[in-house]
């Protein structure tokens, strides 16, 4: 993808055409993009069911773990969910923090905010509402979360920093994150990097672990601490779409990985540091 802009097109329209689709077509699929493997199994979700608050009917299969698990939520806590899709971790979200909470779904896809926001309704939820934008230029006002949480959708961003910047400008001083994300450890092939639907599918527009960790850091928070971490298998079926026999043994063999890592890190008190400027890793 040559810009930005592009990236982002392309991302929105994959997945307003997966905001049509049930969880079972999703499924068939890497992180719901059209890269279908013959193991017809999703390679990077975790499974939701057990969860207080899952509602099936929001669930399109493609998260790559379950920030809303970690994410300390409390009774009357106000939410935000980054990239909110059908509403699923928003719906978890509300079971936590009660009717005296309120969550806040955000996601750039038309046919997601659709969907979600007809799913909130058909249960009452009033106290969730979705908001269509870009999560690098929240439709929120600043110092209005206690917890964000989001579930691989930074790697689909382009401008990480950004949407790192604007996690903390919304955050409560004291607040605090959890996140679920696809990283890398190593370098993929490039014709893996290059490839509009395994960017579209999570693992192409990932960034190495430690430049995402460090863009945490940098940005101001503390606390910073990785929850849950897991390998992430792509099929050779899926491999086979991009890359000879020869390129997958040595992609296979090569040191590179591929990971689902949950992260959490906290918004400093207001007494205790004065923004990105003035923390210390």
């Amino acid at each position: 993808m040559s810009n930005d802009q592009q990236i982002k097109d392309m991302v929105k329209q994959k997945y307003s055409e997966i905001a049509l689709q049930d969880k079972a077509d999703n499924q068939a699929s890497c992180c719901g993009s059209s890269c279908c493997s013959t193991e017809v199994y999703n390679i990077m979700s975790d499974d939701y069911s057990t969860l207080e608050g899952y509602n099936a009917d929001a669930d399109l299969g493609l998260g790559c773990g379950l920030p809303t698990q970690f994410a300390q939520i409390k009774k009357g806590d106000t939410v935000i969910d980054l990239g909110s899709g059908a509403g699923n971790d928003c719906f978890i979200a509300r079971h936590e923090t009660g009717e005296t909470g309120k969550v806040i779904g955000i996601d750039f896809t038309p046919a997601m905010i659709e969907r979600a926001r007809a799913n909130a309704e058909v249960r009452g939820f009033n106290n969730v509402e979705f908001r269509q934008g870009d999560i690098e230029s929240m439709p929120v006002t600043a110092n209005v979360a206690d917890v964000v949480v989001s579930n691989c959708v930074l790697n689909l961003v382009p401008n990480k920093d950004a949407v790192i910047k604007e996690i903390y400008r919304v955050l409560k001083p004291g607040g605090h994150f959890s996140i679920s994300d696809i990283v890398l450890e190593g370098d993929l092939p490039p014709a893996i990097q290059e490839a509009a639907e395994m960017y579209a599918g999570c693992v192409s527009g990932a960034i190495q672990k430690q430049v995402y960790l460090d863009l945490i850091h940098d940005n101001g928070f503390t606390a910073v601490t990785v929850q849950k971490e897991k390998a992430i298998i792509i099929p050779e079926d899926i491999l086979s779409q991009y890359l000879s026999a020869d390129e997958i043994k040595d992609f296979k063999n090569s040191q590179t990985g591929i990971y689902s890592v949950t992260v959490y890190a906290e918004k400093p008190t207001a007494n205790s540091c004065c923004g990105p400027d003035c923390c210390t890793k």
